[in-house]
């Protein structure tokens, strides 16, 4: 599986994953919604499962994304300060995030 972070991304995942109480967790990327053409994303902090594969990012950020979900595969994560401050997650071969 592969995923992408954008710089500004990188910048804030490692500001969650710095705060004490994190502890061992890591950053997961799920699926909200599936229409089955397309899937809108989100990201949490979670622990592993059997059913993840730890990606390794080229911002030295270990993403979790769950082998059992199609639409994990190639996702993109970008973090935006304009026109509103926030994540998009998207996904070449889903139309909407």
């Amino acid at each position: 599986m592969k995923c992408k972070i954008n710089r500004n991304a990188a910048k804030v995942l490692k500001q969650m994953l710095d705060k004490e109480e994190v502890k061992e967790k890591m950053i997961r990327v799920f699926i909200t919604e599936n229409h089955g053409d397309h899937a809108h994303f989100d990201i949490k902090l979670d622990l592993p499962t059997e059913h993840d594969e730890i990606v390794k990012t080229d911002k030295e950020i270990d993403i979790l994304l769950d082998k059992r979900e199609d639409f994990l595969d190639g996702v993109w994560i970008q973090y935006f300060y304009v026109p509103q401050e926030g994540f998009v997650i998207t996904n070449s071969s889903s139309k909407i995030h």
